[in-house]
């Protein structure tokens, strides 16, 4: 594991005790949220750097206002098309003729 020294101002120290955690492992989960949040890493690879599992990370991620699926209205009103289409053709779905 690589080290990096950073320095910050006291303020921003004294906000991140706030968080009532170490203030390494502060700067560390906003830097993996930060991220996340922007698309740069998965669900998975913030897990890991998190050292959580990946559906802790999920629901932690939801609970702090980062949803894991980020869809527009169209693309959610797409997909439901293509699983309600989905659906009609299999043929399990399909009423047998009497």
């Amino acid at each position: 594991m690589a080290t990096m020294h950073l320095e910050l101002d006291d303020d921003l120290v004294e906000v991140l005790r706030l968080l009532e955690q170490p203030v390494e492992r502060a700067a560390r989960e906003l830097m993996v949220m930060e991220l996340y949040r922007r698309r740069e890493i998965s669900s998975g690879k913030a897990a890991e750097l998190l050292e959580m599992g990946r559906f802790d990370f999920i629901r932690y991620s939801g609970e702090l206002g980062i949803p894991f699926i980020d869809m527009t209205e169209e693309e959610w009103q797409a997909e439901l098309r293509a699983i309600e289409e989905s659906v009609r053709s299999h043929p399990l779905s399909q009423t047998p003729a009497r």
